[in-house]
């Protein structure tokens, strides 16, 4: 069995593209050689506030085991508590070179127009090519925003056990099925995303009243009909949303809704959104009465992969010359 890594930020509130794209996936395809981990230290390559780091990183655990990962199958656990992954981090970036840094996208992106920058953002891909190294994970689900950070990972490994010898696994990227981008319902040419106003984007924390708000002000186009098409991208992307809570295919939906209207539409999203999230929302409330055994299953995350770090680095020391 393929031995699978991904990670995710504790930033921003989870929206249904977060829970549809990833988390949904994660949890229908755990299995005991997969690792979930909450990266944390990845949030602090831009200003943040102590204390609400610390409760992002539970709000987010407790999302995830309540969108049905299991401990008892995978390994949920947050990046700081395995300290192989700084250390790591730093042998790699004696690997990775300044320039392939400097060339990353993202970092002209969120650099760009900044009299600061953090040298963490110009260095995180390294640290992230540490979060998938250190596991010596064979696969890596992304998105194709993360490409080039994939691409990074694979040269560093490779430059490695070229330099080095045979150390760590060449990761390779899979990518989510079609149909898995959900998109924002106020900018229909935009993925929903957790730095977009929220007006366009469902929150995996919004009451079902709001849910019902955010999908009936969702922008439509000219004309009536309901189909999918370029020049109809507003009922496209309530189309796609529709078909990706409820599994029904595009051309089945639009010959349910031949001839109705786009309130109809709207309507039964709103209502087909909710019973989707109900489930996860009502187990997420019942989880947050009980904090203690969120942090728990963390701990005990947090030590089933320190046990794997833990033999990786003492391989990665041997190789490097370094005193145990």
């Amino acid at each position: 069995m393929a031995r699978v890594l991904s990670g995710i930020q504790p930033t921003g509130d989870l929206h249904l593209g977060n829970y549809v794209g990833a988390i949904r996936r994660w949890a229908d395809q755990q299995a005991p050689d997969h690792f979930f981990c909450i990266v944390d230290l990845h949030a602090m390559t831009v200003p943040h506030e102590p204390d609400e780091l610390r409760a992002s990183t539970r709000e987010l655990a407790t999302w995830l085991l309540a969108a049905g990962l299991d401990p008892a199958t995978c390994t949920l656990f947050v990046q700081s508590q395995v300290r192989e992954h700084t250390e790591l981090s730093w042998i790699l970036q004696c690997v990775a070179s300044y320039g392939e840094l400097h060339r990353m996208t993202q970092f002209k992106e969120k650099g760009e127009g900044r009299h600061s920058v953090s040298a963490a953002l110009l260095t995180y891909p390294v640290l992230q090519a540490a979060d998938i190294l250190l596991y010596q994970a064979d696969e890596v689900p992304i998105g194709a925003d993360q490409r080039q950070h994939l691409e990074l990972s694979r040269t560093i490994a490779e430059r490695f056990n070229h330099r080095f010898g045979d150390t760590f696994t060449v990761p390779t990227p899979t990518f989510p099925t079609a149909g898995a981008r959900v998109m924002d319902l106020q900018h229909a040419d935009r993925k929903m995303s957790k730095s977009l106003p929220e007006a366009g984007t469902l929150l995996l924390s919004d009451d079902e009243r709001t849910t019902e708000r955010k999908v009936k002000r969702a922008v439509t186009d000219s004309g009536t009909e309901i189909r999918a098409g370029e020049d109809k991208p507003g009922v496209t992307n309530l189309l796609d949303l529709l078909s990706a809570v409820t599994g029904e295919e595009i051309p089945a939906l639009e010959r349910r809704y031949e001839g109705a209207g786009y309130g109809t539409l709207k309507g039964d999203i709103a209502e087909a959104v909710n019973d989707f999230l109900r489930p996860v929302r009502a187990r997420r409330a019942e989880l947050a009465q009980d904090p203690a055994a969120v942090e728990q299953a963390l701990r005990e995350g947090a030590e089933r992969a320190r046990e794997v770090a833990a033999a990786t680095m003492d391989e990665v020391r041997d190789a490097v010359g370094l005193l145990r």
